[in-house]
């Protein structure tokens, strides 16, 4: 589990410059995260930090440890509560909006899952499985502008129940991807 020092000090990283402004929060470095423990693909830390920086490349230097040590540590974490059939948590923020904290978890997750969809869609035994599993994350994500999304994203009730689904859709996927047949 990561401190709060552990989450300052990510975030120190994340809105640093030169990639502050298309950076994910932590929100959005979780979403990031358990898209690649759920997915069928190890997404390399170096391509987790491209993700959650919103940079084309790494830094010279590499990528800081503490970022590596958060990558790590959430990852254990979420892979342990699944083996051991447990839903996952989204963090939730300790004040502010909690539904654009989700709306920015939905969007790391979902933009992780768009950077290996061939991978997901191939894994999967049936791409409507995938399809169906994600769709509170790409509705909740914001990132499509289709009208359908809109209307679920602005009622209220809808846009909860989907939020409600999420843990047993990691679950699920989660399933198909990495539990023996």
């Amino acid at each position: 589990m990561l401190s709060n020092r552990d989450i300052e000090a990510l975030e120190d990283i994340l809105f640093a410059e030169p990639w502050g402004d298309h950076a994910l929060d932590f929100f959005g470095f979780h979403g990031v995260v358990c898209a690649s423990v759920i997915g069928p693909v190890r997404v390399e830390t170096e391509d987790l930090f491209r993700l959650a920086t919103g940079s084309d490349s790494v830094p010279e230097a590499g990528v800081p440890e503490i970022f590596t040590h958060c990558v790590s540590e959430l990852s254990r974490d979420m892979a342990h509560a699944l083996d051991m059939g447990q839903p996952l948590e989204l963090p939730e923020p300790e004040d502010g909006d909690p539904m654009n904290a989700l709306e920015n978890w939905c969007a790391g997750f979902v933009d992780t899952f768009l950077e290996h969809e061939e991978a997901w869609l191939v894994a999967a035994s049936s791409e409507e499985d995938v399809a169906d599993l994600m769709v509170p994350m790409l509705t909740l994500s914001g990132l499509f502008d289709d009208e359908d999304f809109q209307k679920a994203r602005n009622n209220e009730k809808l846009s909860a129940r989907m939020a409600d689904t999420i843990p047993d859709s990691l679950t699920d996927l989660y399933l198909l991807f990495h539990a023996p047949e």
